[in-house]
């Protein structure tokens, strides 16, 4: 059986790959498959402005190749989780 930490994971995974290869290479997500997949899978997505979108890729595109890899993906998600923890921290206190 999977431990929740063990789901999580695998929902990370699972989500890139649902929106990687729609355009292109199959393991990076384009500007549009990025789009796609913050304004589907992640509340604030829906607020995001195009500029916004090309200002995270442009962040998230550490090699400067035009494509988010799944290295680049998985740092984002170290940020956004360490956002959520000071959030959740600050709002404890």
């Amino acid at each position: 059986m999977e431990t929740p930490l063990e789901k999580a994971l695998a929902t990370l995974v699972l989500t890139f790959h649902k929106y990687s290869g729609k355009e292109g290479n199959k393991f990076t997500l384009s500007r549009g498959e990025l789009k796609a997949l913050v304004k589907n899978e992640l509340g604030l997505g829906q607020k995001m402005k195009e500029r916004n979108i090309d200002e995270l890729m442009k962040t998230l595109d550490k090699n400067s190749d035009d494509e988010i890899d799944f290295k680049e993906y998985s740092a984002f998600l170290s940020a956004l989780c360490m956002a959520y923890n000071d959030f959740f921290h600050q709002d404890g206190k």
